[in-house]
This record gives structure tokens, sequence and C-alpha cells, in this order.
């Protein structure tokens, strides 16, 4: 797959755009396990414009994540070509727009998955952007804004006459926001449109590699984008990587892996914004990470009311050996929820 410039593997698997998730520490470990093309989490276009520092730290890319993008959102054309030009002396390999989080607080005002109830100001914002700057520039969104107006088969091609060279499809509405089943039939429908010669990412739901074979066999999707689904589980990506090329499943990671890699992204995070602030943007990984033990939930409910790193270093200490043997696939009865 080709965005621009920037080749990709055959049947490319990318971490998508998350909020508090995909910050350079998550995707540093995401990238070790084999994500083809990561993007930041997404980018206030009026924060960046009047140089809130809060904001201008989400742009620091290290060169060993590359491939990636940086991710904008707004609803003012011009603030949105102004920021662009920002991101892009951070010197991004893609500037992606996010026509698709369906967030109250960004939906309701007008920007994320909001454009879908205002197309033309959806396809300003695109022209303006591609107009802006150099760099590839790609589009993320979903199928429409409710179930009467799934609109994603006109508005691809419309985003791809406005010049987006790359565009990722969530398969919801903004109403579903994250319930229910990802529904890829439309997103098989645009990358099956012959007038479509761009590249169609289709996100949602790939928790497996046998899903992602799936998907890829049925609706001929040029690449995955995982999400949610890298969540306490970045080895995902070397899953699917390898059952994609082999067909074959790799055992599941032991629990060492689990709290080695949680201990790992734990410091790091505690490292760089203090232990405070490190444990409570970790607490979601740890939540997940562990969540098929047998018998975890006074451990969990411990581990996640904790503010000490050394207390939370002792109880991954206790897993490993309270829990050796154990993988993400054995069988849990329901304490573990």
């Amino acid at each position: 797959m080709k965005i621009g410039n920037i080749e990709l593997p055959k049947e490319p698997l990318l971490l998508a755009p998350m909020e508090d998730v995909s910050d350079h520490m998550f995707r540093s470990i995401c990238k070790s396990h084999g994500a083809d093309l990561m993007y930041t989490e997404f980018v206030s276009s009026d924060a960046l414009v009047r140089d809130v520092e809060k904001t201008k730290r989400k742009l620091t890319l290290l060169e060993d994540e590359r491939p990636i993008g940086i991710q904008l959102y707004g609803k003012d054309p011009q603030a949105l070509a102004d920021a662009a030009q920002i991101a892009e002396q951070y010197n991004p390999d893609i500037i992606d727009l996010n026509f698709g989080c369906p967030v109250k607080k960004i939906a309701t005002k007008g920007a994320g998955s909001g454009l879908l109830k205002n197309i033309p100001l959806m396809l300003e914002i695109t022209r303006a952007v591609v107009n802006a700057v150099k760099k590839p520039v790609t589009v993320k969104t979903r199928l429409g804004w409710d179930q009467d107006s799934r609109v994603i088969e006109d508005i691809a091609e419309q985003l791809q006459d406005a010049g987006v060279q790359a565009l990722t499809i969530h398969g919801r509405t903004r109403a579903q926001l994250y319930s229910g089943e990802a529904d890829w039939t439309l997103i098989g429908q645009v990358k099956n449109n012959p007038r479509m010669h761009i590249p169609i990412i289709g996100n949602g739901d790939i928790t497996t590699p046998q899903k992602a074979r799936e998907y890829f066999n049925r609706y001929g999707v040029d690449g995955i984008m995982i999400g949610r689904g890298a969540i306490g589980r970045p080895w995902i990506f070397r899953e699917i990587r390898h059952y994609l090329n082999t067909g074959e499943l790799l055992p599941p990671p032991t629990i060492d892996e689990h709290v080695e890699m949680m201990r790992q992204y734990l410091r790091t995070n505690v490292a760089n914004i203090g232990e405070r602030g490190g444990i409570l943007h970790t607490r979601r990984h740890l939540a997940v990470t562990f969540k098929n033990l047998p018998h975890f939930r006074q451990t969990k409910i411990t581990m996640l009311r904790s503010d000490s790193l050394e207390e939370i270093e002792t109880i991954l200490d206790d897993i490993k050996k309270e829990y050796a043997g154990f993988t993400d696939a054995t069988p849990h009865s329901n304490d573990a929820q």
C-alpha cells in the first residue's frame, strides 16, 4: 500500500489515533510489536494556532516511530490549514484529518464526526488543508451521523476529489459511539467502487488475527487500523502479522510478558509525566492487560486504586508469582470481570 511517497507492506496494520492512549510512549511499544503506521493523539487546530504548550507536546515525534501521521481536528477551515502548516514543521509523514471522533464535546460543536452533518464544510476543510501543506493528507471518519444518514459512499468520492490520499473508515455511525458491532459492509462497498483509487483502510472491532484475515479477504480493504484492540495488548500487531503471513497462530503471551510490558510502560509514563500522572495514564492499560486472570477482582481493585509506583510494582511481582504459566488465552471465571 502506498500513501503519497510512503511505502507500506502488503496488508499493513495501523495504530489508531486515540486520545490519552496513542502518545509516543504507547506508540513506541506498538511499533516494537510491528505496527506499520501510527498516528498521534488528535490535536486541536484551535489550540495549536493559539500556541498552547500542552497541545504542542502532542507533536513530539521520534525517528524510530516512522512512518507516522499527526491527526488534527476542528471546524474552521483557515484554523485547520494554519494548524496543518504548524504540524508540518514537526516533519510528520502524513497529516490526518479527524472527521470521526464521536465524543459529545467535540461532535456536538461541529468538529470530529459532527462534520458528517455538514459535508460542504468537511470538504472545504479538506481542500484548505490539502492546499496548505506538502505532506500527504488523509482522513479518518465514520459511516455517517446515524443509521438514516450513512453517507460514506458519497463522501468517499468527494474526499478523494478534494485531494485526500487515503481514507480510513470506522464501521459505525456517530450515534452508535462504540456500541454494537462495527458494520464493514459499506467499507467494502467504498473499496470496491471502481471510481475509488486511493487506499481504503478499515477500522472497528479487529481483536483477533483470524478476524483480520477474514476482513482483509471479505472486504478487500488495503489496510486495517486497530484502536481499542491494542489497549493492553500491543502484541496484537505481531500476532496478526504472523497469522497473515503463515496462517498459524503464535503462542499467546505469557504472564511474564504481560507484566514486563506493563512495567515498562508504567515506568516510562512516570519518568515522563511524574508519578501520579504516569499512574493515571497507565490505569486503563492495567485494567485490560490482566482481565482474563481468574479470581483477580480484588487485586485489580487494589492496583487501580494505588497512587504509588512502588506498590504497583510489588503487585506486578505478585501477579508473576501467583499466575506463573497463565496466558491471555487461559479460560477465566466470572471473578475476572
